[in-house]
């Protein structure tokens, strides 16, 4: 073979490998969008109560109606309760509102106060360890995913025994770029001032 066609032949092969390893690359950030549609957001609140005292008024969905806004009217409508086990500081028996993991709680608010439409909630408690965590998912309501760890330590702050309250929640609008952003728009903030809202009269609820 000529050595013209040789050296042809070999430029030929290094543009086919450069074409393929430019597809690849190309590919790759295409799978990641919806990542990155996910929205992660954390709330702390310190309270000047005792630890086991709070960890007791969250784990019982009786409560729930109680910390959100008054213009969700939201509405405990169902609970299929599953007590957590006794652990060695804490006697199941004496919480027996506890939910446990297991325990679906069917709650439903307005969406808008301006209007009556009201939008049903599904979770279910996923994770519990009594006077530290619990957690919920949800299985029908209006994001395409939600994940909500409530979080409990033990705190001391200018020489006061109290407890320090860490909401981390994950969640999904879905509806792709649109929902992105009514999510920056309206969702997270909304969220926001929902936990505003609750840390403001907190106290006066665990009193």
């Amino acid at each position: 073979m000529p050595l013209r066609d040789v050296a042809r032949r070999r430029a030929n092969l290094r543009k086919g490998t450069s074409v393929a390893n430019f597809t690849r690359a190309s590919y790759t950030p295409s799978v990641r969008p919806s990542r990155r549609l996910s929205t992660h957001l954390q709330f702390d609140d310190w309270v000047p109560f005792p630890l086991a005292h709070v960890f007791a008024f969250f784990s019982n969905p009786e409560n729930l109606p109680r910390i959100m806004p008054p213009a969700t009217e939201t509405r405990l409508d169902q609970l299929h309760l599953v007590s957590p086990k006794s652990s060695q500081d804490q006697d199941a028996i004496a919480f027996p509102q506890a939910a446990g993991i297991g325990t679906i709680i069917v709650t439903s608010f307005r969406l808008f106060p301006l209007f009556r439409l009201r939008a049903p909630w599904i979770a279910r408690i996923t994770e519990f360890e009594w006077n530290h965590h619990f957690a919920d998912v949800q299985q029908k309501g209006p994001f395409k995913q939600w994940h909500h760890r409530h979080q409990f330590l033990a705190e001391t702050r200018n020489g006061i025994s109290g407890t320090l309250v860490r909401d981390v929640i994950e969640y999904e609008v879905g509806f792709g770029p649109l929902g992105a952003i009514a999510d920056s728009l309206f969702v997270a903030p909304q969220i926001r001032r929902t936990f505003a809202e609750r840390q403001q009269k907190l106290p006066q609820l665990l009193s």
